[in-house]
């Protein structure tokens, strides 16, 4: 049994075809099957039923290919050692971003991080939570920014920073003559929000104390752009919430629309998540503090009250 061997199986257990497994392992496709046609040989077991479309791993299969996801990761966990002992910060880092946040924060801090470690490789991936969530767990990606907190038992959550709701007020709404919003302001029903699937979507709904149910809607918008929600805000089709990042390259008449919240400031938790395997944690270590150490420069807000981004059924 090799490592080699098992991570042929992770491959063939993810794609369900032999031929895109190889493919992905950059191999023969006959290279991959002999080799993994040895492992079931040596372990006189099946794990994948060839006989249908797509292949299925059998039942002791899906044990074998759990157990395989431990010992890959923690063969690599031996050059992460290594690496560690020698200070070494480098090589191929994957990193996901959801979409609320991509757009403002990664301008902010890409430069100075490949500056400060120019020795990595920093892969970027737009992705849902969801998606980045199972990425992570599969091993193809190495870390994701994301909204937390999210309650899940393999992922370690690490803040980066608290960033703040701001109301997008336009002129003749019923809230423009407020100096401060509250969450008692706030009507699920008289909101934009952005299309199903964002986290920030689910953290507005929980934070509107009215009721959760949409009625009373003479158009569905999907959409995942704040400009797009902001320019119907200001055709007089509601309002809108922003993240705090959002607002700052707003134009100068759109600002005036701006309504922050009454203290504690109702604001999102975004985190640095990865495994709990830590693999590649030196590299972790470095993307936090470059973040971290920037972000501190344009969010000073320290009174804040945390909304989830889960769901609530």
């Amino acid at each position: 049994m090799t490592i080699t061997q098992l991570q042929y199986v992770l491959a063939v257990a993810e794609h369900k075809n032999f031929t895109l497994a190889a493919e992905k392992s950059f191999v023969t496709q006959p290279t991959l099957s002999m080799q993994v046609q040895k492992l079931e040989d040596e372990l006189d077991v099946l794990i994948f039923d060839r006989g249908k479309k797509p292949i299925t791993i059998t039942e002791v299969g899906e044990k074998i290919v759990a157990q395989a996801k431990n010992i890959v990761a923690e063969a690599e966990r031996i050059k992460d050692i290594v690496d560690q002992d020698k200070g070494y910060v480098g090589g191929d880092y994957t990193l996901g971003i959801i979409p609320t946040v991509m757009p403002t924060l990664l301008p902010m801090f890409l430069n100075a991080f490949i500056k400060k470690y120019p020795k990595v490789n920093l892969i970027i991936k737009e992705q849902s939570t969801q998606t980045m969530i199972k990425n992570i767990l599969d091993g193809h990606l190495d870390a994701g920014i994301a909204a937390t907190p999210l309650e899940i038992e393999f992922i370690k959550e690490r803040p980066l920073y608290y960033e703040p709701f701001v109301g997008y007020v336009p002129k003749n709404h019923r809230l423009t003559a407020e100096n401060e919003l509250t969450t008692d302001d706030l009507d699920v029903n008289d909101i934009l929000l952005l299309q199903d699937g964002h986290c920030f979507r689910e953290g507005v709904i929980n934070l509107c104390k009215a009721s959760k149910n949409r009625h009373g809607e003479h158009f569905k918008i999907e959409s995942g752009s704040f400009e797009t929600l902001v320019s119907l805000a200001d055709e007089g089709m509601g309002m809108t919430l922003l993240p705090y990042l959002n607002t700052l390259h707003l134009e100068k008449d759109k600002r005036t629309n701006l309504k922050s919240f009454r203290k504690p400031t109702p604001a999102r938790e975004i985190s640095l998540i990865y495994h709990k395997s830590e693999l590649k944690i030196q590299i972790t270590d470095a993307l936090r503090e470059v973040i971290s150490s920037i972000v501190r420069g344009a969010i000073a807000f320290q009174d804040v009250k945390i909304i989830s981004p889960l769901a609530k059924n």
